[in-house]
């Protein structure tokens, strides 16, 4: 059960030194890294190209068609937090704007993630505000209903607490539990070393077949080669 009405405004937030590091990596190495877990669905895009983000979340829960609770956070937010907002049900209507995005920069925030719909897009893209949301939508909302901010939320099947770090960029969306975030920027700066020592030798000619080691395997399975 979510625990309506309530703003926490307490949030531990990871060092910013390793938020500075997770965010030399996207989200596909950070996902590996992490053991392929933490990635949100990828019907969350960047609403326009070239969007990225990085950066510890504030959530916040709204109830459908409803953005009442996009303003009530905005106070919680710090110098270099990302939004991360999940809705009661599923919704696309258009819960944020140019005037929304706005007030959280002028607040710190570097970015909003939202499993629901955004709308005023190309102001977005000329604001350079990133955003990944649901869907694009012109329609409105209301002010009505209460929900909650910085509780636990389930944003596009991933479970975000306040505090953990969420990256964003053209391949998708990908959480990182505060508490790990030091150890997969690691995981990540030796998974991109790895890749690139692989990247060369595929360059020079070698086939993935033999760097990955995958003759024996294939063998095993009863691959045959024939003339």
């Amino acid at each position: 059960m979510y625990d309506l009405g309530v703003v926490h405004t307490a949030v531990h937030r990871p060092d910013p030194d390793d938020v500075a590091a997770l965010s030399n990596y996207g989200t596909a190495t950070i996902h590996e890294a992490m053991g392929r877990v933490g990635l949100m669905r990828p019907y969350l895009r960047p609403v326009y190209d070239g969007a990225k983000l990085c950066g510890p979340a504030v959530t916040v829960l709204l109830q459908p068609g409803d953005n009442w609770m996009l303003h009530v956070v905005a106070e919680q937010i710090q110098q270099g937090d990302i939004v991360v907002a999940a809705c009661t049900t599923e919704t696309d209507v258009g819960f944020f704007g140019d005037l929304l995005a706005t007030s959280f920069r002028a607040r710190g925030a570097t970015g909003l993630v939202i499993d629901g719909g955004v709308r005023d897009t190309a102001e977005l893209a000329e604001m350079d505000f990133p955003v990944f949301a649901r869907a694009i939508h012109a329609r409105g909302t209301v002010k009505e209903t209460l929900g909650s901010v910085n509780i636990p939320v389930n944003c596009a099947n991933a479970t975000v607490n306040p505090g953990d770090v969420v990256v964003g960029d053209a391949d998708g969306v990908v959480v990182v539990p505060r508490e790990n975030v030091a150890e997969v920027a690691e995981a990540s700066k030796a998974r991109e070393a790895k890749e690139a020592s692989v990247r060369e030798r595929l360059a020079a000619g070698e086939l993935g077949l033999d760097v990955y080691g995958m003759r024996e395997k294939l063998a095993a399975k009863g691959l045959q080669y024939r003339e």
